[in-house]
């Protein structure tokens, strides 16, 4: 593709050069080779401008830049305003611009984007529609995974992303359902986007060692609603206003406590999973969804609201969400014949481990024991809160780690006994997550819930000098039958 073909939408000044021809997009100049066209950019800690010389050095037909560079010879150079922005819309125009052949569906907020992907995926196929899923657990089209060659992420880096949704479309997608997280959205990744229906779930604290204050947090979660057709939010939610605000087209509200579009009432929480009625054009429909915890009763209302934008049928919604399975690592239950509850959840933020021990313990007919712990190089402050949360709400508390990173171990783990130790729930500190879910496990008896946080879907974990396979459901399962 010619080079102004690819700058297609781009607001760009040419600066040398002329028209070259481009095979592909790189940011790493390692990997730059001959007719590449080279983007600078400005991360946390290295920035692309300083390697501009490598890439042409390795063959790059072009660079892209929005600063000033030294004169180069046999180069084309482009300078713009943001080269994060430009990169998305020269991928998409690299790959032809592949999300136009589909409705976009997105999913944002702290929590539950990933069961409420889920969700919306599973009804847009209980109607017939093939629809593609972009996410933390999966990416695919139906039951069929979507192969690339990069390595994924909640929402993807923009080559990527726009060459899954080429593969998708070459799989026969229908529309695509997706993660949207507030690093894409912050780092410009939907730059070029239009979204048919875009949900809010909810704002808590994530994520600070990237956006710096709440409030950055938010604007960078609202920047989805500025681009899409329909905006399903969370009223509830302490942002959920501020979201709204942000919204530039129609918005359909939700909740269970304050006054909404789509207001639940005569809720039920059990351990097979959760009831509600839900008024819609003035018709009382009763929703079954066989996952637990009141927070499926959020999602489950931010997906209905989005199937009805997308013009779903209320009955169409209710039989599939009643036939929904579970999502892998989300409030998973292990199977065992000891009459244990053990669940594994991805709960990894003080609000998602408050929602998931409160649920548990609305059904545990004995004690409720956590295993949890943080992960390095992360949020520092989390710690204590989560610390203080898991002792609150639980019986016993197993602290671990989760994927320490660059950090020792046991100094995250001091740092959320912290917050365990203001309240009087016995707890016990074990480094070796294998050997905590192990001792959780044991101790437990007929009508216990085991609550194994942090991870949940993650088969692996992350030290500073390796990166190992874990998984939680596997090391549970086989602690369950030997024990």
């Amino acid at each position: 593709m010619k080079l102004f073909e690819l700058l297609e939408g781009v607001d760009y000044k040419l600066l040398q050069g002329n028209n070259p021809e481009i095979n592909r997009i790189e940011i790493d100049s390692r990997k730059v080779e001959s007719g590449d066209v080279f983007i600078c950019i400005e991360g946390f800690e290295t920035d692309g401008h300083n390697f501009a010389l490598s890439a042409v050095k390795a063959g790059a037909a072009s660079i892209i830049v929005s600063k000033d560079v030294e004169p180069m010879n046999d180069v084309t150079i482009i300078k713009v305003s943001d080269t994060r922005a430009a990169m998305s819309l020269m991928a998409s125009n690299l790959y032809g611009r592949p999300a136009k052949n589909y409705p976009l569906l997105g999913v944002t907020g702290t929590n539950g984007k990933t069961s409420s992907t889920y969700f919306l995926e599973s009804i847009l196929s209980y109607c017939g529609i093939r629809a593609g899923l972009i996410g933390t657990v999966a990416t695919k089209v139906g039951d069929e995974p979507v192969k690339t060659k990069f390595a994924t992420s909640t929402t993807p880096d923009p080559v990527e992303l726009q060459q899954i949704f080429k593969e998708m479309f070459n799989m026969g997608a229908e529309a695509v359902v997706m993660e949207v997280s507030s690093h894409a959205l912050e780092l410009k990744k939907m730059e070029g986007l239009k979204f048919s229906v875009s949900v809010f779930t909810n704002l808590t604290r994530d994520h600070l060692d990237l956006h710096g204050t709440m409030e950055n947090y938010a604007r960078a979660k609202a920047k989805l609603f500025e681009i899409s057709d329909t905006s399903v939010i969370n009223m509830d939610d302490d942002y959920g206003g501020f979201m709204k605000s942000y919204a530039c087209s129609k918005v359909l509200t939700y909740s269970i406590n304050k006054p909404s579009d789509l207001q639940a009432f005569n809720v039920v929480c059990e351990s097979g999973g959760v009831s509600f009625d839900l008024k819609i054009d003035n018709e009382t429909i009763n929703f079954e969804i066989p996952i637990p915890g009141r927070f499926t009763v959020y999602n489950a209302l931010g997906v209905i609201g989005a199937a009805l934008a997308y013009g779903i049928s209320p009955e169409v919604i209710r039989g599939a969400l009643k036939s929904l399975k579970g999502v892998p690592g989300r409030i998973q239950s292990i199977a065992n014949d000891r009459g244990i509850g053990v669940f594994v959840d991805y709960s990894h933020t003080p609000d998602s481990l408050e929602n998931i021990l409160t649920s548990v313990r609305e059904f545990a007919e004995g004690k409720v024991i956590v295993v949890f712990g943080c992960g390095g190089d992360r949020d520092k402050e989390k710690r204590p809160m989560m610390g203080e949360i898991a002792a609150r709400l639980s019986d016993y508390a197993v602290i671990t780690s989760d994927n320490p990173r660059r950090e020792d171990p046991d100094t995250i783990i001091d740092e959320v006994e912290a917050g365990v130790r203001r309240h009087d729930t016995a707890y016990i500190k074990l480094a070796d997550r294998r050997e905590a879910i192990k001792h959780a496990i044991s101790i437990a008896n007929k009508g216990d819930c085991v609550v194994i946080a942090g991870k949940g879907h993650e088969n692996y974990q992350v030290f500073a000098d390796k990166t190992i396979h874990f998984d939680d459901a596997e090391e549970a399962a086989e602690v369950l039958k030997g024990r």
